[in-house]
């Protein structure tokens, strides 16, 4: 992968970029989460149910998903970092609509186009901040980056919350909607030009799974524990709040706790996946499923709820840095383009898992949600283990 200059004058000022790309994914994943710990005040605000709150999750998801093979193939030639500038631009915009909007059909719209600006920079995000060191450094420059999902987790997320219970749901918001702003900035002054770099057609994008069966297998296990999280994890709050009688205060650390095991879980995944990526995953995947099981038998006392969520926490963040490291694996030729079908993937996972999780939560309360979050993550794990096995066999018969 090519980069630019890395003259040691210049490394302090790359590091400045990456830390911008890592500031943007911080916006973006706790504007695409923030409804998950607003959840309540949202929906009683709006006057909608809990359930149809959750489709702010589940719209952004979608447009997240669907958009972004086409956008990024679409946009292959504009240069990466007024991309980027545009998508926080977008972002900002979005988050003041949602802050002021009168309706939930306003909400919904607004939602629905930052999440397109959202996927577009799943896809481009990680590629470009490994395009900004050398190549040595460039795995490092992509754990940074996504350290950004676990600082929206342990930060971003309980923030808004606990911000949204110092004043309302809108202010959190609007503030959101100032700190893409200044993230765009921050974009500006520190990214060096980017020009686009490995970004494909749209006929050849949606042909790189066909050709790649390593491809395929990553997409399938992701889209399957990214439903069975998303689906459990969406209703987390009003689980916590009918199983455990959790009050907003207990929600917001038990947040923080779940974003802490994320950063743990990034870390110990950082050192591990480079000696056995797959073994890694299954552990994460374990981890996921065992995590739910505690929060179902422990999560009606404080203890239990602490546990379960200090394992999840952990599971997760090690299965997300495991999935990108899979996917750059698979194809490092067009990392680009594959990270858009895997934030495809991903985002419409986010989806349909709220979506679901949400029927299930209608008809059989938060712990219906939880059950379902066990079922899918019970076969992405089976997948996982399997797609081990055939890689070990495989390997057998060519030694």
């Amino acid at each position: 992968m090519t980069t630019v200059s890395t003259e040691p004058r210049s490394q302090f000022r790359a590091w400045l970029g990456v830390a911008a790309i890592t500031a943007s994914l911080f916006v973006f994943v706790t504007t695409e989460l923030m409804p998950i710990g607003l959840l309540t005040p949202v929906s009683a605000g709006l006057s909608v149910s809990v359930g149809l709150a959750g489709m702010m999750v589940t719209l952004y998801g979608i447009s997240a998903g669907v958009g972004v093979p086409f956008l990024v193939a679409w946009s292959r030639k504009v240069n990466r970092r007024a991309l980027l500038a545009t998508l926080l631009a977008i972002m900002a915009v979005g988050n003041l609509l949602t802050a002021v909007s009168p309706n939930f059909p306003i909400v919904l719209a607004a939602r629905l186009v930052t999440g397109f600006a959202h996927g577009v920079f799943w896809a481009i995000g990680v590629a470009m901040a490994m395009r900004l060191v050398p190549d040595k450094k460039a795995s490092k420059a992509a754990a940074v980056v996504l350290s950004g999902m676990s600082i929206a987790t342990v930060v971003g997320m309980p923030l808004g919350t606990f911000i949204e219970s110092l004043t309302d749901w809108r202010t959190t918001f609007l503030i959101w909607s100032g700190l893409s702003l200044a993230v765009l900035l921050a974009v500006v002054l520190t990214l060096p030009s980017l020009p686009s770099q490995s970004a494909i057609p749209v006929r050849e994008v949606f042909a790189l799974p066909i050709r790649n069966g390593r491809m395929r297998v990553v997409l399938t296990t992701v889209v399957l524990y990214v439903l069975g999280h998303f689906g459990a994890y969406t209703f987390i709050r009003p689980f916590m709040e009918q199983r455990a009688g959790a009050s907003a205060a207990w929600v917001t650390g038990l947040l923080i706790v779940f974003g802490v095991g994320g950063a743990v879980g990034n870390f110990v995944a950082g050192h591990t996946v480079n000696r056995n990526m797959r073994a890694t995953f299954v552990v994460a995947c374990t981890g996921l499923v065992a995590s739910l099981l505690l929060l179902l038998v422990l999560g009606g006392s404080p203890v239990g709820l602490v546990v379960a969520v200090v394992v999840w926490g952990v599971s997760f963040g090690a299965a997300n840095l495991c999935q990108v490291n899979m996917m750059l694996a698979a194809a490092p030729d067009t990392f680009e383009a594959a990270m858009s079908l895997n934030t495809m993937g991903y985002n419409i996972s986010i989806a349909l898992g709220a979506l679901l999780g949400g029927l299930f939560a209608g008809g059989f309360g938060p712990t219906g949600a939880v059950w379902f979050g066990v079922a899918l993550t019970v076969t992405a794990l089976l997948t996982a283990i399997g797609s081990h096995r055939d890689a070990a066999q495989a390997g057998k018969g060519h030694t």
